[in-house]
């Protein structure tokens, strides 16, 4: 039922996507070109050329639409704002380099370099490259607020990270179009951002094509964030990123991310590579996922979450590898917006799926590393859970490989199997894999959640593990066909406790299944 539902959203928007993708950023041959050095800009890598670029812009929008061309050459800008049928296009050579001066960002909250309000019809194209250059503006700022001359609330208050970081109001992000429609970001490369690199909020017809990211310079770098966007396609791109690299995220209670497609991406992260949340407010609909490589990464290479109010549905998400990556998918309803409802996760299909979990840290070495998790911990396996009285509701995993190093030890952390009800519920904590602290499976855990069908999984663990490798706690409706578990670690291989409907079929586990598999009550 979820797989057809599914295939069905996946057509419709297939189609929506393929009627505006051909529509309005291309330049046709009599469109008029607006080049910045006629203008007088300086591509000598220290001159501002914010003004002339503007003026360009402008130009270009108030005489009917064009493309502002961005040549070889090294140019500095600080914020400049894109304008409705104006075409931002950097040549193969081309850098347009981000301010390292704080003051160019604005006196109050950074303003991204390049912004975009209620306009329509607009594009960033081209083989070159925006470079925020964002290790010399952190020395900027840095300067300015060990003297006192920038403001920051969070610059001397001590986090969970343990680092002295300025708060994301004063670290600009790169790109950030808001109320647009019509646009398309397409083969440029951007890189050294301070904070979230590309900022999408409330779009619709978004084409994001054959781009590249380059972003470990600092903390909060998300490579692309979709916020409350509808008809959004994200093909054929490759990102790195100290945060998450591709997430969708909901900040509006009455807002959406609805009819987005992401395929044919390569995603490094230090922290998930594909994010639906943390922000869900408004809601998550007809998200489609297809072909997505996955590699070094710090958390999930697929994490679902919905923990503010949102309704999540409608999710199908395909073919995804990852290797090095340290958990393989984590689906998380939680109650952190206490002043409103509680989330909805409901009718996701996962398929086609292989991950490599290793036992250390899968991003070590990266030049902005997740933080570590400072509670004694094994490695921790896929989870679905929600809270007592609100369930993850109707989800099918399907074709799942998950390889895992193993290697652990009580020693380290311990779990027994009767002490389940000790697991945290961690209600209004922030998700993630390792919310709960050491979890007391190995491959993977259920709880609070309906209808689960499970089909053709495999379990396997290279090292030893004192854990279960399978638990599923407080399930009603938990199916379970062909599930693979070729090494057993430890007995129970499978513990189930207070799941109804249970429907086992086609279970390949090695020894005598009576004691393989434990049903508590």
């Amino acid at each position: 039922m979820v797989s057809a539902m599914s295939t069905k959203y996946f057509l419709k928007s297939a189609l929506i996507l393929l009627l505006f993708g051909f529509i309005g950023t291309s330049v046709p041959a009599q469109t008029k070109i607006y080049n910045i050095t006629n203008y007088g800009a300086v591509a000598d890598g220290k001159t501002n050329n914010t003004n002339v670029i503007q003026r360009a812009i402008d130009d270009a929008s108030v005489n009917g639409g064009g493309r502002v061309l961005i040549p070889s050459g090294r140019f500095v800008t600080g914020v400049i704002t894109l304008m409705s049928n104006v075409e931002l296009h950097l040549d193969e050579s081309a850098f347009l380099l981000g301010s390292t001066l704080r003051a160019d960002y604005g006196p109050g909250k950074a303003s991204p370099l390049i912004v975009s309000k209620n306009q329509h019809n607009i594009a960033i194209t081209g083989e070159g490259t925006i470079d925020g250059q964002g290790v010399d503006l952190l020395k900027d700022i840095y300067v300015r607020l060990n003297s006192g001359t920038l403001q920051d609330t969070e610059w001397r208050i001590p986090n969970p990270w343990h680092q002295m970081r300025p708060t994301e109001d004063n670290r600009p992000k790169l790109i950030e179009f808001n109320n647009c429609d019509s646009v398309q970001i397409k083969n440029i490369t951007i890189k050294n951002g301070l904070c979230w690199i590309q900022n999408y909020k409330n779009c619709s017809n978004l084409v994001i094509d054959s781009i590249k990211v380059e972003s470990t310079t600092y903390w909060n770098n998300d490579g692309i964030d979709i916020v409350d966007c509808k008809n959004v396609k994200v093909t054929n791109s490759f990102i790195n990123a100290a945060d998450d690299g591709i997430c969708l995220k909901s900040e509006d209670s009455n807002g959406a991310c609805e009819n987005v497609y992401v395929a044919n991406c390569k995603v490094r992260s230090s922290a998930s590579a594909l994010k639906l949340g943390t922000a869900s407010h408004g809601g998550f609909k007809k998200i489609t996922i297809r072909n997505i490589s996955v590699y070094d990464t710090y958390r999930s290479a697929i994490a679902i979450e919905a923990v503010d109010g949102a309704v999540l549905e409608d999710i199908d998400i395909r073919s995804i590898t990852a290797t090095n990556t340290g958990n393989a998918i984590v689906i998380r309803l939680g109650h952190r917006n206490k002043k409103g409802p509680v989330s909805i996760l409901r009718r996701v299909y996962i398929g086609n799926i292989k991950v490599d979990v290793p036992a250390g840290k899968p991003d070590a070495g990266y030049p902005v590393e997740g933080p570590v998790v400072r509670v004694p911990h094994n490695v921790f396996p896929s989870s679905i859970t929600g809270i007592p009285g609100s369930r993850v509701d109707d989800v099918t995993l399907e074709d799942i490989t998950i390889n895992y190093e193993g290697g652990a030890k009580k020693e380290q952390a311990y779990f027994g199997i009767d002490s389940l009800e000790k697991v945290p519920e961690r209600i209004s904590d922030y998700p993630e894999f390792s919310m709960f602290g050491e979890l007391p499976a190995w491959g993977f855990y259920i709880r609070h959640a309906d209808n689960i069908k499970i089909k053709n999984m495999t379990l396997t663990c290279k090292g030893t593990d004192y854990r279960p490798a399978f638990i599923a706690d407080d399930v009603k409706g938990l199916s379970l066909t062909g599930l693979s578990i070729p090494q057993v670690k430890t007995q129970p291989v499978l513990l189930l406790n207070k799941v109804g409907d249970l429907k086992l079929k086609d279970i390949k586990i090695p020894g005598n299944r009576k004691n393989m598999i434990k049903q508590i009550r």
